[in-house]
């Protein structure tokens, strides 16, 4: 490899948009990889800008480092070329796509209960009085899959009181 094709970190971090800190990081965790010098100095390939450009994009949409990893980890250690990144794309693809499912029932849910204006414990759809939706599981459960829809327990509670 020619000297030229290796950039310093100093170098690689200012075209990726990146402080040199966050290459550093990347490389602890595994996601990218440098040469070192005779001087022990850091050298990254070209390449590397485009690993790190997936990186960030990756932790933009909500992916976790230890998910890019497990992705990154699966692509050649030289020059990535277009099929190994398709590869990348269709791993990610179900994924996103369900969080995408999940934002937009989130953003639904907060603009009907923000937007009704009601602030009547009579007629909330999210209302959960006496922590009813605990007895369908743990966590969010109205922005869950399989949880339930707002306002269904409140009614089987007002229908037992």
């Amino acid at each position: 490899m020619d000297s030229t094709d290796l950039l310093t970190i100093g170098e690689r971090a200012a075209r990726a948009g990146v402080a040199t800190s966050a290459l550093r990081f990347y490389e602890e965790k595994g996601l990218i990889s440098s040469e070192r010098t005779d001087g022990n100095q850091r050298r990254y390939r070209r390449a590397t800008i485009r690993r790190v450009s997936v990186i960030k994009a990756a932790q933009r949409c909500g992916l976790t480092l230890d998910e890019i990893a497990e992705v990154l980890d699966q692509l050649p250690s030289g020059v990535a070329r277009q099929k190994d990144w398709e590869k990348v794309s269709r791993a990610w693809k179900d994924q996103l796509e369900e969080r995408i499912r999940r934002l937009e029932l989130l953003r639904d849910q907060l603009d009907s209960c923000i937007g009704c204006g009601c602030l009547s414990m009579n007629r909330c759809g999210l209302l959960n009085p006496q922590d009813a939706a605990a007895s369908t599981g743990v966590g969010p459960r109205y922005l869950e899959p399989d949880g339930p829809r707002p306002g269904s327990l409140r009614r089987g509670i007002e229908g037992s009181a």
